[in-house]
């Protein structure tokens, strides 16, 4: 029973991260863009074509492999916990 309880409150806190650590790393890169933006058109902060400018960026972020590696999220400590496990329980 400990060991669901593990898996879910794991999976659960795992969730948790992922979705905080995607927020803010879409938040940085629309950010860098929107910086981007200003240092080439100074004074341009609400043109139709620096949202498109912003759009665009965002859409090939989330297309790139940036986005995907959040994923390791899940991936390394399942990883290790497994590994933990396993190494406790084979000796």
């Amino acid at each position: 029973m400990g060991f669901i309880r593990l898996i879910i409150f794991g999976f659960l806190l795992l969730s948790v991260i992922y979705v905080a650590i995607s927020i803010y790393s879409r938040s940085i890169r629309r950010e860098k863009l929107e910086d981007r933006w200003a240092e080439e058109h100074p004074g341009d902060m609400e043109s139709p074509e620096r949202d498109a400018y912003i759009e665009t960026g965002m859409t090939e972020y989330q297309n790139s492999i940036r986005p995907k590696l959040v994923l390791l999220v899940y991936i390394i400590p399942t990883i290790a916990v497994g590994l933990i496990l396993y190494l406790t329980n084979a000796n």
